[in-house]
């Protein structure tokens, strides 16, 4: 049996409850969706579609030297080495170097911090491996890989319109194959196992023992 990884579920999902992670991968029991608010999706649209052509170097010197050439692709991989898992998933933007490499661009509308390279690090390199090592289409090579983050400094009020100052923010993530493939083999040894124990810290598990236990009452 092989298992498919979504990159979104990383930073997230499996953080925050094993279980609910496990039933949604093997079981195909997903948590209940949470709506996401309408004006960060479609700023997040707006601004991704505005990118496609240019160069990102252009917005700013601090940003990466490369054209973006693609948005929101999906991507699915060959299984991963040793594992019985692979990767399937959309990724941001994709930007071309100058020396015909690629970068892998999430887009981010929320407040820069160190921590947001820590925490999506992993979904960032399963895109670069599921661009690598495609399960059908032709590989590319990823030399870096970084967010894109936008966030308002102030707001203005001119000639009947409002004007928000969003300066982008670029924060690279390190390439670090060991500390991947590790993430996916504890990732693939929770899947091979049996179903986690309920997390007494989420509520979609307190939810479910509640009604659990009602069913059983009634």
């Amino acid at each position: 049996m092989t298992y498919k990884l979504s990159p979104s579920d990383f930073a997230y999902l499996y953080e925050e409850c094993k279980r609910c992670f496990y039933l949604k991968v093997k079981e195909n029991i997903p948590r209940p969706s949470t709506p996401f608010p309408g004006v960060f999706t479609t700023l997040n649209s707006m601004v991704q579609t505005k990118l496609i052509g240019k160069n990102l170097i252009t917005l700013s010197q601090d940003l990466p030297d490369c054209t973006v050439v693609n948005q929101e692709v999906f991507v699915e991989s060959k299984t991963i080495p040793n594992t019985s898992c692979y990767i399937k998933g959309k990724y941001d933007l994709l930007g071309k170097n100058p020396d015909g490499t690629y970068t892998v661009v999430d887009l981010k509308i929320s407040l820069p911090s160190e921590e947001k390279i820590e925490k999506y690090k992993t979904q960032l390199f399963s895109y670069k491996f599921a661009l690598e090592n495609p399960v059908s289409s032709t590989p590319i090579k990823i030399t870096k890989m970084g967010l894109l983050i936008f966030y308002p400094e102030y707001v203005d009020f001119i000639d009947e319109t409002s004007k928000v100052n969003f300066p982008p923010k670029w924060m690279e993530i390190p390439t670090d194959e060991k500390a991947f493939y590790n993430f996916i083999k504890e990732v693939d040894d929770l899947l091979e196992g049996p179903v986690p124990e309920m997390n007494p810290s989420c509520k979609f598990c307190e939810y479910s023992k509640i009604r659990n236990n009602y069913e059983v009452e009634y």
